[in-house]
């Protein structure tokens, strides 16, 4: 029996345990999808305490939640830090075999030195522990990617954003590499009853584009991209319930575009939106492809689906979840076409649903190109992080492509304190190549495994993305 989370926790034999602390353990971070205000960095944000840390995101009020927990100790309000943090180890400690519970004694132990098991007896003892820690002030945004050893972060941007905190660090000589993604996704939600003044009042305007036609909306996505190019950027990520495919003749997407940005008639019908989005996709894999940028998919994922709570905390508030529909025949058809064009960039496909694995990784095989890992079956979240998640998205990429070209592990985090996350995947990584071993599957070469986990973790990362 292991000790509770010691030096080799998940490590299961001693070639896996070599493994780690010979070749992953010390690898820099780059981190390629994360939602961490980039405004933090800039401004070198100041945390106070654990309850800013470890209760203030999705998961945990998730958790808190499912433990009958108040909403007025969740999500704030009037209720002292330190009784919201009560509440929350009271929650944590009946969640074992959830992430997060490992996540937070790896962050406890990596960044606090705290080696406490939180529950609710304990609770005090690891506030007062910690205290010590954010009472000089030390404990900052970039202090924190220091000290985990992160080489590259990548933030998420809308395209109408001016970048300005981005332009600040560059100017600083910030030596940890703080790089934009282009988040285009609210230019693609038709649906939305907002969408119009979207067009109209934040992207024209960045664009200098008086937006009426399909042509307007490509010209306007188009200068930006252009602005994020100049900026550092190599990516753009894009968030589906599902993907789409259904191709239209320009007049109907002029017709759609300009009756929907003016707000007359009826909401656009699903044959629409369709249409729309299968355009914009076509038009932005091909910028993405002239720039070389990483064009990141990611679906199966419904957003705050409790109207009722997100009426009361805005969007955001733990409510999203994993959507049951898959839709392989639509990301067939995208790289079809793409590829038809001579366009088809270096593309991540993600689903929430561990399901569609197979689905992707299987359509992906059929478009790779000369350019090796061209086409990724791409890390995602919720099920996906746990060991059983990781265990099982790494043998779908192995047997479905080649794991030696991966692009490794990102998190989709909220704050600096993700980094303890990818010692979490890169422990179950070697775990899982050696599981190779043992099955008589792959030979006992320490070196070769060791530069296939390099390889994965960094090298290929750096270059997929052009670090």
């Amino acid at each position: 029996m292991k000790r509770f989370m010691d030096e080799d926790f998940l490590l299961h034999s001693d070639l896996a345990e070599d493994l780690y602390h010979e070749y992953a353990e010390k690898l820099p971070i780059l981190d390629y999808h994360t939602h961490i205000p980039v405004r933090d960095i800039a401004e070198n944000r100041v945390y106070h305490n654990l309850t800013e840390v470890l209760v203030d995101n999705p998961v945990a009020r998730r958790l808190m939640r499912a433990n009958g927990v108040k909403e007025r100790f969740i999500t704030g309000g009037e209720a002292p830090a330190r009784e919201r943090f009560q509440y929350f180890a009271e929650a944590l400690a009946k969640a074992a075999g959830n992430p997060l519970y490992t996540w937070v004694h790896l962050l406890l132990k990596r960044v606090f030195d705290c080696h406490y098991v939180l529950n609710g007896e304990t609770a005090d003892d690891v506030w007062s522990f910690c205290e010590e820690k954010f009472a000089d002030g030390t404990v900052t945004v970039r202090s924190l990617l220091e000290q985990g050893h992160v080489e590259a972060v990548f933030t998420a941007d809308h395209p109408e954003d001016n970048l300005k905190w981005h332009r600040q660090l560059q100017e600083q000589g910030y030596p940890i590499k703080v790089l934009p993604v282009f988040h285009p996704d609210v230019a693609l939600d038709l649906a939305n009853p907002e969408w119009g003044n979207y067009m109209l009042y934040d992207l024209g305007q960045a664009a200098g584009v008086e937006i009426s036609t399909m042509n307007d909306v490509r010209e306007a996505l188009g200068k930006r991209i252009a602005y994020f190019d100049s900026m550092g950027c190599r990516t753009a990520d894009h968030a589906f319930p599902r993907i789409v495919y259904r191709e239209a003749e320009e007049y109907e997407l002029d017709d759609i575009v300009g009756r929907v940005i003016n707000s007359k008639g009826a909401p656009p019908t699903q044959e629409e939106i369709e249409k729309y989005q299968t355009a914009v996709l076509r038009f932005l894999g091909k910028k993405y492809a002239e720039r070389g940028w990483v064009m990141q998919l990611h679906y199966g994922i419904l957003r705050d689906i409790n109207s009722k709570m997100e009426a009361g905390l805005g969007s955001g508030a733990g409510c999203d979840c994993i959507s049951a529909s898959s839709n392989g025949e639509g990301l067939a058809k995208l790289l079809d076409l793409l590829s038809r064009e001579e366009a088809l960039p270096k593309i991540i496909v993600s689903s929430m649903n561990p399901t569609d694995q197979v689905v992707i990784g299987s359509v992906l095989g059929a478009f790779q190109t000369e350019d090796a890992g061209h086409l990724q079956l791409g890390p995602s979240w919720w099920i996906n992080q746990t060991p059983l998640g990781i265990r099982a998205q790494v043998g779908y990429m192995a047997s479905l492509g080649i794991i030696g070209t991966a692009v490794g592990f990102s998190t989709d985090a909220r704050s600096a304190f993700f980094w303890p996350r990818h010692e979490y995947y890169r422990r179950i990584l070697c775990d899982a190549l050696t599981g190779l071993v043992e099955e008589g599957l792959y030979p006992s070469d320490k070196d070769a495994l060791g530069m296939l986990i390099k390889n994965v973790c960094y090298d290929n990362i750096k270059k997929y993305f052009r670090i």
